[in-house]
């Protein structure tokens, strides 16, 4: 007998999720943990196991998105009939949305099943089982609506881009910027022999760069001096933030120090000072072979001056060369300035659906005018 059970904290869930979790820090409970401690406001957690008889055999991790007119869009400067059409597709999305996954990281993560005693079809049956009695607790309990069902970031040969079971209800695939991934070449053992494999132009480039930083320092942060500056972190998260153009969701102050409290040593927080004062951050997570950059901020009078981003990026390679990681997951945004430290662009796969069958209809181009086709060229910077 198959059958789901549905969870609302991480310590509700069965002790064998970690069994199923354990290739993927994502759905780990000291992860889980936490966002539960430090989530955004708008987002709520469930955690859906899949039981084959009495033995856990799928799990995923779904997340409520209330959405709000004022948030989809960042202020930024765009025409008049621009800002009318915005204000249109803000109705057609606001609202509450489910998402298979996690829609504060790139990434599939929000799944995963032992497919030896489950299929992906059969697993499939019972999240969507999930789903509607999801949609209708939400209903019942805070009277709201969900109005678009979403799973992302799919890789072309994920197993879990299960088309069939997917198409069946009615779910629409939309493609989204890539996820910049930089493999690290077995010869670079060190960040030196990562600069010599560039070519003259990117090796030029990378020395500049550092000279640009011109007195300021990057160290690690501990949990005691996270605590004492998180105010400051999270002022610098925000200038970042606050410029990208489409929002749907905003860090509380407290969410690195949460990160740091339950995940230790697999969450690595490195600060850039100037003068003693802190002027920017990033932030990264240890996930197995991978690692995972995660959010970053700084202050926008010093980033020009010092190219405080790109510095970062070159930052990132360096530990994950020197800690021995066989990729780094730059995530997605940016990608031309990524490619130009050597991340190559890999394509993903999102699957949406609006609950109404009529605005289901429109919501593809919907999402494509929101998500467009981004020209930018990609750097090949080694030789």
């Amino acid at each position: 007998m198959i059958h789901h059970k549905i969870y609302t904290t991480v310590s509700a869930i069965p002790k064998t999720w970690e069994n199923l979790a354990v290739n993927d820090i994502f759905l780990q409970k000291t992860y889980l943990k936490s966002i539960e401690s430090a989530a955004p406001n708008n987002i709520s957690l469930y955690y859906v196991g899949v039981f084959k008889n009495d033995t856990l055999v799928g799990i995923a991790l779904v997340q409520r998105v209330q959405l709000y007119l004022k948030d989809l869009f960042r202020t930024t400067k765009v025409s008049c009939l621009k800002t009318l059409a915005q204000n249109a597709l803000s109705k057609v999305l606001k609202g509450n949305v489910l998402v298979v996954g996690n829609v504060m990281h790139t990434g599939q993560h929000g799944i995963a099943v032992d497919q030896k005693q489950l299929s992906v079809s059969e697993f499939y049956t019972e999240i969507f089982n999930a789903i509607a009695v999801l949609k209708a607790t939400i209903k019942t309990e805070f009277r709201k609506t969900v109005r678009i069902i979403l799973f992302k970031d799919f890789f072309k040969d994920d197993s879990f881009a299960h088309l069939p079971s997917l198409k069946q209800q009615a779910l629409h695939t939309a493609t989204v910027q890539p996820n910049m991934v930089m493999p690290i070449r077995v010869h670079w053992d060190t960040t030196a022999a990562y600069v010599a494999n560039m070519t003259k132009k990117y090796r030029s480039r990378y020395k500049r760069a550092r000279k640009k930083l011109d007195g300021v320092v990057c160290k690690e942060l501990d949990l005691n001096t996270i605590k004492l500056n998180a105010k400051q972190l999270h002022a610098l998260y925000l200038n970042v933030s606050k410029n990208a153009s489409i929002n749907t969701f905003t860090l509380p102050e407290q969410h690195f120090l949460s990160f740091k409290t339950h995940l230790g040593d697999r969450f690595k927080v490195f600060g850039y000072y100037l003068d003693q004062k802190l002027i920017g951050f990033f932030t990264l997570l240890e996930n197995g072979k991978n690692l995972e950059t995660y959010f970053l901020g700084y202050d926008m009078a010093q980033q020009q001056t010092h190219q405080l981003y790109l510095n970062m990026l070159y930052d990132m390679a360096s530990y994950g060369i020197a800690n021995g990681f066989s990729s780094i997951i730059y995530a997605r945004t940016a990608m031309e300035i990524k490619s130009s430290v050597g991340a190559e662009a890999r394509s993903m796969t999102l699957y949406l659906k609006h609950t109404s069958k009529v605005l289901n209809l429109a919501l593809k181009p919907v999402f494509r005018f929101m998500n467009p086709k981004k020209d930018w060229q990609e750097r090949h910077p080694f030789n």
